[in-house]
């Protein structure tokens, strides 16, 4: 049984208690009102027979033994007490009391119904009296010729307990309907609250989540209409969560995939959203909604930022170093939401611009190399132009002269033709469509080319394969690549050195190591010798004839070919550079 059934049957039962006691109380009010009314009308009629018969027989203003015996007849006769009071209030006979004790007995002449009567009125009272104990209905009648005023009285403690009886069986009567009523009453309210009980347990498993909880039962009253609604409420709740849930996986695959980090707060600076790129950057680990953004980001810089985009409606943009070692740029732009009104909180985009500003810093280098290294030679050919227009130059220095322009100018031929050749390798939109081709083939027949080169410098360069291997990739591209590597080697190489040249297969690629035994790459310059016009010994690289380009374009050659290329190398023992290629 449930509190509500409980509580239905209690107030059935109490209404119907109310009922039934307050009916009760006033059926017996009335029966007591009539009962009573009618106990004053008989007594009245005894009153006027007792005073008739009194006035027969005896005189009723002479006290005495006979008078007594007159009185005590009459009191039989009449089945009540019988008093005589005279006009002074004094008791003359009474068929309750023995005449030799009258004299004790108070004086009635204030008495509620003595006065009435001997202002000519029948009077009527109840109390107790003071002689018996008894409570009594008095009625008194007006003196008659003799002057005396006759009074019966009856005792009500029959009809008291006749209405006692009835109280009795009203209270019994009324105890029984009301633990029937609230039987009843639980009974009907268990069937009547049997509806609510399933809507109940229905709304509880929708506010637990389960959506495919319906209510099967339905009716056309109120109860019906109300179930329609659930039903209807359920269905929609469940579309919204599925229309929810696809919104955030949407928007989580978002987030997860941004290179950008993202920072949500609320108005009061706790972290609302941050996606994984924002902790990469910040190095912020374990839960972080609901906690301070000074505490996830751990930087005054950016709290104060987003403190300044929270109070404007203007974003507000930074950039300032991030990660363990500070090494990284992040550009944060901060703004608030919604823009104007209410606010809700505060987003921060990081981006990561440390690529962008390397590149800038690379674009400036490669402008200031490249006027540098164009400089160079005009300036020469330009000085030694104007020299050769003078006069007084004998045949030997105009040839001097002559040849010092022709070597500066070949080597600004060859600056321009590695610029367009680099140029040409970063513009491919597509990777090299690569074609089956022999290694080994093609770096036997460039070292037969640079033998003239190999014999001037008194250098030793032999190809070493020992299984056969073939590359896919474009034969141009290999040659360029195996040429560059081989130029270098000889001439950071000194006179009777030895390059090795080996060609191996390395898993699903093939491997070209190309080594000497010249002057080596310090190891703070090995992370930069990739880069355009980078020189470890500037001086000796322009007297060679090197326009600093050369590992620039190996670089983009191997990796617009789908591979890679790297060096090790020792100061003062040499170095080698080590090409992978797809294997064919």
């Amino acid at each position: 049984m449930t509190r509500i059934q409980l509580r239905l049957g209690l107030a059935l039962a109490g209404l119907l208690a109310l009922v039934v006691f307050s009916a009760g109380a006033l059926v017996e009010h009335r029966l007591e009102v009539a009962e009573r009314a009618e106990v004053l009308r008989s007594l009245e009629s005894r009153a006027r027979l007792v005073r008739a018969s009194l006035g027969a027989d005896t005189d009723p203003s002479e006290p005495g033994p006979a008078l007594h015996a007159a009185v005590d007849r009459a009191a039989r006769a009449a089945a009540a007490r019988v008093t005589l009071i005279a006009a002074d209030g004094r008791v003359v006979a009474d068929s309750h009391v023995e005449p030799g004790a009258l004299a004790r007995l108070e004086n009635h002449a204030r008495r509620p119904e003595i006065v009435a009567a001997f202002s000519g009125r029948v009077g009527t009272h109840t109390r107790s009296s003071a002689t018996t104990g008894h409570r009594y209905v008095y009625v008194g009648l007006p003196p008659g010729p003799s002057g005396v005023v006759v009074r019966l009285a009856e005792d009500l403690a029959e009809l008291e307990a006749v209405a006692a009886a009835r109280v009795r069986t009203l209270v019994q009567a009324g105890v029984a309907a009301v633990l029937l009523s609230l039987v009843l009453g639980i009974l009907v309210g268990r069937r009547m609250l049997r509806p609510i009980d399933e809507l109940r347990t229905v709304l509880a498993g929708i506010s637990e989540g389960d959506l495919d909880r319906r209510l099967a039962w339905s009716s056309r009253d109120t109860l019906g209409e109300i179930g329609e609604v659930i039903n209807r409420l359920a269905d929609e709740l469940r579309q919204r969560l599925v229309d929810l849930t696809g919104e955030k996986e949407q928007l989580g695959a978002v987030l997860h995939g941004m290179v950008e980090g993202v920072l949500v707060v609320d108005p009061d600076g706790r972290v609302v959203l941050a996606n994984a790129r924002l902790r990469d950057l910040f190095g912020a680990w374990g839960e972080v909604a609901g906690r301070p953004a000074l505490e996830v980001i751990r930087r005054a810089d950016v709290e104060r930022a987003m403190l300044d985009a929270a109070h404007s409606t203007e974003p507000v943009v930074l950039e300032i170093a991030a990660g363990e070692d500070g090494t990284r740029q992040v550009e944060m732009h901060a703004v608030r939401f919604p823009a104007s009104g209410e606010q809700l909180g505060t987003v921060a985009v990081f981006h990561d611009v440390t690529e962008i500003r390397r590149l800038e810093r690379v674009r400036s280098e490669f402008v200031a190399n490249v006027s540098h290294e164009l400089k160079t030679p005009l300036t020469a050919i330009l000085g030694f132009a104007e020299t050769l227009r003078g006069e007084g130059l004998d045949a030997e220095q105009r040839d001097q002269y002559l040849e010092v322009i022709l070597r500066h100018a070949g080597r600004l031929k060859a600056l321009i033709e590695d610029l367009l050749e680099l140029s040409r390798i970063e513009g491919q939109k597509a990777p090299a469509v690569g074609t089956e081709v022999d290694p080994e083939a093609v770096a036997t027949s460039l070292l037969r080319d640079l033998a003239p080169r190999l014999a001037a410098r008194q250098t030793e360069a032999a190809v070493c394969c020992p299984d056969p291997v073939r590359a896919l990739v474009d034969r141009r591209a290999l040659e360029q690549i195996l040429l560059n590597l081989l130029d270098n080697a000889i001439k950071y190489s000194d006179e009777g050195a030895q390059i090795a040249l080996r060609i191996t297969r390395d898993g699903d690629r093939i491997r070209i190591d190309v080594s000497d035994d010249g002057v080596g790459i310090p190891e703070q310059d090995q992370a930069r010798i990739f880069e355009r016009f980078y020189r470890v010994d500037k001086s000796r690289s322009r007297d060679l004839g090197g326009t600093g380009l050369g590992l620039s374009i190996v670089k983009h050659l191997a990796q617009t070919s789908g591979g890679e290329v790297f060096v090790e190398s020792q100061e003062g023992k040499g170095t080698t550079f080590s090409v992978l290629l797809p294997a064919a």
